[in-house]
């Protein structure tokens, strides 16, 4: 595995963001609209709520690390879309690229715009709406790696669907984040949603982030032997997704689907 190659697709990216303001806006637009509603609203909810008790980092918390997970999924979708809406997916495994060396190249893209959003989302939260992060510690840093690896992981499955059914199917992936967040518990806890759904949430690494977050928000700690079994959920999620991502592409190439890529194609 080359770093020179896997760093060609990072560099590739940079320049089709840096050419273009529609490709930079979104980075920091839905974020900021995102801290910005839910900064006001948590400020509304203080007013009302008994005292002593600060939604602030309960919620606006909840939603910045969702945001982040988000961006993380996205940027990998959408450095992979790139290249197929520009009907270059084929162009660049013409070239003597491994498949290894794009999805490692997809993933550093996706820290990189991913690391600029929780940037913008930090000084919003911080500045506008007072969160501070000392409310969590450095506990919040091992949160986040959870939601990072699961975001690669959900990134890579949706590129995966993409190469599998054509462009049209874009949309399959966009709605990912949002079904899982009623078995997360990014706003409540797992306790509140019904049996069958709980069997669910165990499945899922967030789960496990947003229930220990909320321990360290309400005094107490957070279960270590959850957020291991969170991460270790998350890094099996990343392989699975990519032996069906080297699966679907070895379809394609065999197929010769990889040649025929069309918008109108679904089969």
């Amino acid at each position: 595995m080359s770093f020179q190659r896997t760093f060609a697709i990072v560099l590739r990216q940079f320049y089709l963001i840096r050419g273009s303001l529609s490709r930079v806006f979104p980075i920091f637009a839905w974020i900021a609209v995102d801290m910005i509603l839910w900064g006001f609203l948590t400020r509304y909810l203080n007013t009302i709520a008994s005292p002593g008790f600060n939604f602030v980092p309960a919620l606006l918390g909840a939603v910045l690390l969702w945001d982040f997970f988000i961006r993380i999924m996205q940027g990998i979708t959408m450095a992979f879309l790139e290249d197929v809406w520009s009907r270059n997916f084929l162009n660049i495994f013409a070239a003597p690229l491994l498949l290894s060396e794009y999805v490692g190249g997809l993933i550093l893209s996706s820290i990189a715009t991913s690391l600029v959003g929780l940037g913008v989302m930090i000084v919003i939260a911080t500045t506008c709406f007072k969160l501070s992060f000392f409310v969590y510690g450095l506990a919040v840093l091992p949160f986040l790696f959870v939601l990072f690896l699961f975001g690669i992981a959900l990134g890579i499955f949706g590129s995966a669907l993409v190469l599998r059914f054509g462009p049209a199917s874009e949309w399959f992936i966009w709605p990912l984040p949002a079904l899982i967040s009623p078995f997360a518990g990014v706003l409540y806890p797992v306790s509140t949603l019904p049996h069958w759904m709980q069997f669910v949430s165990r499945f899922l690494p967030p789960s496990y982030v947003f229930e220990g977050l909320r321990a360290i928000v309400s005094g107490g700690t957070a279960s270590g032997m959850g957020l291991a079994g969170g991460g270790c959920l998350a890094a099996g999620y990343i392989l699975l997704a990519y032996v069906f991502f080297t699966k679907v592409y070895k379809n394609a190439l065999r197929t010769g689907l990889i040649a025929r890529y069309s918008a109108e194609n679904l089969g």
